[in-house]
């Protein structure tokens, strides 16, 4: 064979074996620093888009922060502020992201410095394509370089959304992006917005933190708006997905909308039952300024936060299903169990669930916690139930007695 074909048939067998390369091979997905772990229970905290989407600024974000701090919220366990897209404007000369001037004249360590003050965390939002969801700019080949800013800032939490990505891979869009806040030089969680259809349980864990497992929740019962589902809609679509989830690595059904209005009371203290029967990130999306009663009733109350937040991070399970009448069932450090017995029906229901379902002996002496009403049961055996109001639960912990 002549030199020079030999030479073009060398160039083309390099050609087709790097084609052949595992996209895994690029020396950016390797991530060669362990993930931190910044989540061993879910992440508890509060973002912008579901109250007020577009509609940010310092004013309302330093708010926001003060709510928090002083309403009870930060004492029962929350602590991220997170700021949604629309905060960013542009790129300067060198490719630096830029806040909107106008919305934030202070700038974001500004803003950040003044929520760390108040002994709270500091978020912020991007997204893996050339915009954002917003028509801001996105972090498509600035991850690097926006990662090192966020650092810089002091931002301790990222939500990384899917817009405007076009072909891109998103295990590998994520994975760049994992790799980035790692060589950072600052812990920043990492919030996979992806919206579940690329299957992100099966290559989350090792890249976030969490990651969400559907398209955008709205404050509705139920229904579909656009991309958007109601409550009882995306907790359908958390039935087959509790082996996926464990500490510093969650499901994420997407944000709270208790207190935004769309549902009734009994609805969101449904809405958060769940939430945390799944293990859930806890991240409340109404205005913290303008709390009621009830909402903040809900949103702090501290035995369903422990359910949550239990250490042992096992994500609830549906056991029992009949028309409209649900069991829900999670087991918790120490042998606890929590149990929600469910009803989506128009009318009360009387609702039961026997120790059998649990894998209980039927003698076994169970103390009963309604985490609700705070009523106490001591030593019962054979099951639990009572009445469950229209689209409401009841909500207990089970502490069998040694």
């Amino acid at each position: 064979m002549p030199p020079f074909l030999r030479r073009a048939a060398l160039a083309l067998v390099a050609v087709i074996a790097t084609a052949a390369l595992p996209a895994q091979a690029h020396e950016t997905l390797k991530l060669d620093a362990p993930k931190p772990n910044l989540a061993p229970t879910p992440p508890m905290g509060w973002n912008s888009w579901n109250k007020f989407a577009c509609n940010v600024s310092e004013q309302l974000i330093r708010q926001q922060a003060d709510a928090m701090a002083a309403s009870g919220m930060k004492a029962a366990g929350y602590q991220y502020i997170v700021i949604d897209d629309c905060w960013q404007k542009s790129r300067d000369a060198d490719g630096n992201i830029q806040a909107d001037p106008e919305r934030f004249p202070s700038g974001i360590k500004a803003l950040a410095d003044y929520v760390h003050a108040r002994g709270l965390k500091f978020g912020l939002y991007s997204d893996a394509g050339s915009l954002t969801c917003g028509g801001r700019p996105g972090s498509a080949g600035h991850e690097f370089q926006d990662a090192r800013q966020y650092a810089r800032w002091g931002v301790d939490y990222l939500k990384y959304d899917w817009c405007h990505t076009g072909p891109r891979n998103a295990e590998a869009a994520y994975t760049i992006m994992a790799k980035a806040l790692r060589e950072s030089g600052r812990d920043i969680v990492l919030s996979i917005c992806e919206w579940g259809t690329d299957h992100p349980e099966r290559w989350g864990p090792t890249v976030g933190h969490l990651w969400r497992t559907t398209g955008d929740i709205f404050d509705a019962w139920s229904g579909k708006k656009d991309w958007s589902h109601g409550m009882t809609d995306i907790l359908d679509m958390q039935v087959e997905r509790a082996a996926h989830a464990g500490p510093n690595a969650w499901n994420d059904p997407d944000m709270l909308e208790v207190g935004n209005g769309g549902m009734t009371t009994t609805e969101y203290e449904s809405h958060f039952s769940l939430w945390a029967m799944l293990a859930a990130p806890l991240i409340a999306g109404n205005d913290l300024s303008k709390m009621d009663a009830d909402t903040l009733r809900i949103l702090t109350n501290a035995d369903v936060i422990a359910v949550d937040q239990d250490p042992l991070g096992r994500q609830g399970q549906r056991i029992w299903k009949q028309g409209e009448l649900e069991i829900w069932s999670r087991p918790l450090q120490g042998g606890d169990l929590a149990v929600v017995l469910f009803n989506r029906g128009q009318a009360p229901a009387a609702m039961r669930v026997d120790w059998a379902q649990l894998k209980l002996p039927a003698d076994q002496k169970v103390d009963v916690k309604d985490l609700w009403s705070k009523r106490v049961a001591k030593g019962v055996a054979g099951g639990y139930g009572g009445t469950v109001a229209s689209h409401g639960v009841i909500m207990v912990r089970l502490t069998p007695m040694r």
